[in-house]
């Protein structure tokens, strides 16, 4: 736990008090524990998931998602390295450097890990997981991935890329599998790249441009 004056930043993982933000994120939806979520953290928590969120005078307006490799929802591999799943802080709450906050306590909190990943979008039609975002946050574009959805904004051509913050100089970056990539993800129903169960007959929901 992280606090300071009126800001707070709990390790919510295996939490009663905040169990629904385990499940349903910061998004304004229903909290039920929706299957595919129930399956990734039984498989995810045990190997070593964390999430946090940050209250702002008794409100929680911010939190962040990581893990190594094998429990992370992205498909990113490396040594001694931690994924970031995600990062988000609303909008009512910019301008307090809260993002750079829950980004210092995942750094602190993984202090055996070597490096940091995660991936970022640009000219995706939503506003969120940007390149600019995760460089401010530290992170640097060590590769990159052009696609489109198959079945929705096919005019839109995004590019992510594998974003990585080592801890010294002389690590090992990480890898990913982009293949796997256009599969979409599935941890989470408010992720950019979600992959929704009524699309499972469509094994790669994007494509490359």
């Amino acid at each position: 736990m992280a606090s300071g004056f009126n800001v707070e930043v709990v390790d919510i993982t295996g939490s009663r008090e905040y169990e629904s933000y385990l499940y349903r994120c910061l998004s304004p939806i229903p909290f039920r524990k929706y299957r595919k979520r129930k399956e990734y953290l039984e498989r995810a928590v045990p190997q070593g998931f964390h999430k946090a969120i940050l209250i702002f005078k008794g409100d929680v307006v911010g939190q962040i998602e990581y893990a190594p490799p094998p429990a992370s929802g992205l498909p990113i591999s490396g040594d001694d390295i931690i994924v970031m799943n995600c990062i988000w802080v609303f909008r009512r709450a910019k301008g307090h450097r809260f993002g750079r906050l829950l980004m210092d306590y995942m750094v602190e909190s993984e202090g055996e890990a070597v490096g940091f990943s995660t991936i970022a979008l640009e000219g995706h039609w939503s506003g969120w997981l940007r390149r600019w975002q995760m460089e401010w946050l530290g992170f640097k574009p060590i590769d990159s991935v052009k696609m489109r959805h198959r079945t929705k904004h096919r005019e839109t051509c995004f590019e992510v890329y594998l974003m990585w913050l080592p801890r010294r100089g002389g690590v090992k970056p990480p890898r990913w599998d982009t293949e796997r990539l256009l599969e979409g993800v599935n941890f989470c129903l408010a992720h950019l790249l979600y992959h929704p169960e009524t699309l499972k007959g469509m094994r790669e929901i994007y494509e490359r441009c």
